[in-house]
């Protein structure tokens, strides 16, 4: 289970540090993008990459993994909400950022058995 965790959360973490690095470089189909969506310029790219960064830092670090896991959550939250504002189609745009968390939390949860205690899977027997 372990390692299927850290499987899942290296695909995840791979997405978060592709996305935060094209900020922090300021590519201009990242700018460009950033300007349809209502955030201009080359210092909002690099602090949200900045702060994308630290976060995703945060969740692979398992000392503070389910920290990271809520910040990073919480930066997805935002981009949902963005999309939802501006009226992105639904499936690919608005609902990837929430298709991202279930996967980071998906990993986190199979990777730490500290977690899988505070939240058990359980079945439903026919007893109940």
């Amino acid at each position: 289970m372990n390692k299927a965790g850290w499987i899942v959360s290296g695909v995840v973490v791979a997405l978060l540090l592709l996305d935060a690095v094209m900020k922090l470089i300021a590519i201009p189909q990242v700018l460009q993008a950033g300007e349809q969506i209502g955030f201009p310029g080359v210092s909002m790219a690099r602090g949200l990459g900045l702060l994308l960064l630290l976060c995703t830092l945060l969740y692979v670090t398992p000392r503070t993994a389910v920290l990271g896991a809520l910040l990073v959550t919480a930066y997805l939250g935002g981009a949902v909400a963005t999309h939802v504002r501006i009226s992105s189609p639904l499936l690919t745009h608005t609902l990837f950022p929430i298709y991202v968390a279930l996967l980071l939390w998906g990993g986190l949860y199979l990777r730490d058995p500290r977690l899988r205690a505070l939240l058990p899977l359980r079945t439903v027997t026919s007893e109940e």
